[in-house]
């Protein structure tokens, strides 16, 4: 005897409308699939993660913790790089890092055949609170074009600019070794391993400034991407990401790094806050969805790493520059170490009482540096060589009925095989199920909307899977 549950499993998907379904082949049902966190049935297959391809692996082999090691201390050797300090000392300050800079990522860029461009970015933030007055403030920014999706762009970043203890003075030392000069080593050693590869979606590797003053640097460059109307899918901030021990008597973590992902959207309208008030989302903006799509592809043992997501903001009373992306509306996280030191981050270089103060590169793990690099080379690698995310995803609320409809755009860039409609209990941490539904731009579902969550996620001939995407609810 069939239950009403295997009956209801094995109904075929339906379209939106009778003319849709005049012209769209009907889908079989798929097969039950149980979560294994919570012992629930439901249609579809488990999620799996995304396995490392062969290329990947041998880019990931090439990242090299003695290149990050240099970059750090030379670096670290223009004693300070205050946003304040002097932008004309050749040898000292934060103009001859930025030239320096500069220099490094146009020999990257002169490996890529000319797809890599290199400019500075330079702009006068006005008088503010860290900044007494008008100041120069220059990014530098290697942009690698895609070849079939150059309009979808993943920006990866690290900050310049170092402080000590009082954060105007910009004279005194500021080695910076662990903030944020590991960040930008591993923006380095990303393009540098990056630029003879050819990708579908264009890489950004930006060097900014201004974070400590007040993430001057990385909000100028977002306005001025939002400006252009820039397709900006993901971006991800490395800020102190150089030590894997506490150096405080708690147990080194040589392979954990911190992924710090907001839930509700910076940019929440009023009307999106009543919506999602209403039908639920608090665990699902684009950037939660983003912290998943890492720990699926970056989590390996291609990169050595387990990836630890916050489901925060930022850190308390802290923040970096995928702040500044998140105000313009794009998905963004924070890549950190998994233990921070305070002796060693906002600190006169000195000794006191017997403690060693100050951001020097004697305490940091240049192989964890470069792993934390591995985890971000095996994310933009899988983004910019997947699908894009799919857009204007929807969910009918308009009618009710307990089966589930979603509508959304199709992808027109080459290389699309169809979409996966995932699903999961409103309390899983994780999607859990995925349900393929071919090359379309409709799906109905056997589950009621009311009891679980739903998204989407593309699909391309090699298996490669798209960050997913949470649907709108369409009540019209």
């Amino acid at each position: 005897m069939e239950s009403s549950h295997q009956h209801s499993a094995r109904r075929t998907f339906l379209t939106a409308s009778a003319a849709a379904a005049l012209s769209t082949p009907l889908l079989a049902a798929p097969a039950l699939a149980s979560d294994s966190a919570g012992g629930v049935d439901g249609p579809g297959h488990p999620v799996r993660p995304q396995r490392p391809e062969r290329e990947l692996r041998a880019l990931l082999r090439e990242i090299d913790p003695r290149r990050i090691e240099a970059d750090i201390l030379r670096m670290v050797a223009f004693g300070t790089r205050h946003t304040l300090s002097t932008q004309t000392d050749p040898v000292r300050g934060i103009g001859a890092a930025v030239e320096w800079v500069h220099a490094r990522l146009r020999a990257v860029a002169a490996t890529s055949g000319g797809r890599m461009t290199v400019e500075k970015q330079s702009f006068v933030q006005p008088v503010s609170p860290r900044i007494p007055a008008p100041t120069t403030i220059t990014n530098v920014i290697a942009t690698l074009r895609g070849d079939a999706s150059p309009a979808r762009l993943y920006v990866v970043t690290g900050h310049l600019d170092s402080r000590v203890t009082d954060v105007m003075n910009a004279t005194g030392d500021a080695p910076g070794a662990d903030d944020d000069a590991s960040g930008v080593a591993v923006v380095l050693e990303l393009a540098r391993v990056f630029a003879a590869r050819r990708t579908r979606g264009t890489l950004v590797f930006a060097v900014v400034s201004g974070e400590e003053q007040g993430l001057y640097g990385s909000a100028h460059m977002a306005a001025k991407l939002k400006e252009a109307g820039a397709d900006v899918q993901a971006m991800f901030s490395n800020d102190i990401v150089g030590a894997s021990s506490g150096w405080d008597g708690t147990r080194p973590e040589p392979h954990t790094v911190r992924l710090f992902v907001e839930g509700v959207p910076t940019t929440e309208t009023p009307q999106e806050a009543a919506l999602r008030q209403s039908v639920g989302g608090e665990n699902d903006g684009h950037s939660r969805q983003l912290g998943r799509f890492v720990k699926d592809v970056a989590e390996n043992d291609a990169t050595g790493m387990k990836v630890r997501v916050i489901w925060r903001r930022d850190r308390y009373l802290r923040g970096s520059d995928h702040i500044s992306f998140i105000r313009q509306g794009y998905p963004a996280a924070r890549f950190t170490e998994p233990r921070e030191n305070y002796a060693h981050e906002h600190q006169d270089v000195r000794v006191e009482d017997g403690v060693r103060y100050g951001d020097l590169p004697e305490f940091v793990d240049f192989d964890y540096t470069a792993r934390v690099a591995k985890v971000n080379a095996a994310t933009l690698w899988s983004l910019s060589q997947g699908p894009g995310t799919p857009k204007n995803v929807v969910i009918d609320a308009a009618t009710l009925t307990n089966d589930t409809t979603l509508h959304w755009d199709r992808d027109p860039a080459p290389g699309l095989a169809g979409y996966e409609v995932v699903w999961r209990e409103t309390t899983a941490p994780e999607w859990t199920h995925a349900i393929d539904v071919g090359d379309t731009t409709t799906a109905t579902i056997p589950l009621a909307k009311d009891n679980v969550q739903f998204g989407l996620r593309a699909v391309d001939r090699d298996g490669r899977r798209s960050p997913v995407a949470f649907p709108r609810a369409a009540t019209t």
